[in-house]
């Protein structure tokens, strides 16, 4: 098993501490705990009951700890960077990918974003943190894995540039859907990103103007206006980037996606992931049988979101 004789084998930075004025990062022992689950957060819940993890004292490192220690683990290739606007079937392909056991798929890890939204460092050090925490948490634990997949939160599109000077080389992918099925998604069960003022609307370019000219409805609305016109924007000036659509279908993207970061699977890791797709994406015991939404109109004027979408459809077009 690759890494099983360093002391630092199993063991990942999850957590980004600020206290008196210092930064830190809290460690959790993964013990035989793949990422298996739709959520990143979720794989660490389970980790939380093994005994390393139950002590009364935390295991934390510095900055600088953590950037040497990163360097001295044999981690899998980087092969893509997952760009969504959420309730996109951005779940159902992570949780797809994740069935092979050739790859490590990180889902929405909240450090991820910690350190992408932080003020606290410069961009060098910014830069040499992320490249190191990424490394960390695609570690290789077992001899088949191979490669590292990583899905962002919806609203790093918005770093999506500054990913890129990081990562000149990876192939980014940008997944979406038609704006009706995403806002009634949001409808049932609102996203936090969604909703005004839990993430700073400084995040998506959303003046306090917009704020308070929009209905609660129509703020998510405006939400997505600004993701697809993010898509456009990053899939006009790179190269290196494939833009995926969940109406043509799950396993079109993933047949699209595949090829894409230029990954050769075996016909029986294709077999598991594309039976991964018939089922739920939050509960593979669950058969998929298609989203349900409420019948009744959304309050949201959606004018500019259906342009935009047809920009992103033609954009498919032009590929």
């Amino acid at each position: 098993m690759e890494n099983q004789n360093h002391p630092l084998s199993n063991w990942i930075p999850y957590k980004l501490i600020e206290k008196d004025n210092e930064i830190y990062f809290e460690w959790i022992y993964l013990a035989d705990i793949k990422y298996a689950d739709p959520f990143f957060d979720e794989s660490i819940a389970k980790c939380r009951s093994h005994a390393f993890n139950s002590k009364p004292f935390k295991v934390v490192s510095t900055v600088e700890n953590l950037i040497d220690w990163s360097n001295e683990l044999i981690s899998a290739e980087l092969k893509s960077l997952v760009f969504h606007v959420s309730r996109c079937g951005s779940t159902m392909l992570s949780q797809s990918l994740a069935s092979s056991s050739k790859n490590i798929m990180v889902s929405e890890a909240p450090i991820i974003d910690q350190i992408l939204r932080s003020d606290l460092f410069s961009d060098d050090k910014k830069t040499s943190l992320l490249k190191s925490v990424i490394k960390l948490l695609g570690q290789k634990r077992y001899p088949e894995q191979k490669h590292l997949i990583i899905k962002l939160d919806a609203w790093h599109i918005f770093k999506a540039s500054y990913l890129r000077s990081i990562y000149p080389e990876i192939p980014f992918a940008l997944l979406y859907r038609n704006p009706t099925e995403v806002l009634k998604s949001h409808q049932k069960l609102k996203g936090m990103h969604m909703v005004p003022n839990l993430l700073p609307s400084i995040v998506f370019g959303i003046s306090a103007k917009e704020i308070s000219e929009n209905t609660l409805e129509q703020y998510g609305g405006l939400v997505l206006e600004k993701y697809f016109q993010g898509f456009l924007d990053f899939y006009k000036r790179d190269t290196n980037v494939v833009m995926l659509n969940y109406n043509d279908g799950m396993k079109a993207v993933l047949e699209k996606f595949i090829p894409f970061i230029k990954v050769d699977y075996a016909n029986d890791e294709l077999e598991k992931m594309y039976d991964r797709l018939k089922r739920h994406s939050k509960n593979e015991n669950a058969v998929f049988t298609g989203d349900e939404f409420k019948e009744e109109t959304l309050q949201i004027d959606f004018s500019k979101l259906n342009i935009l979408h047809e920009k992103l459809n033609n954009s498919l077009v032009a590929y």
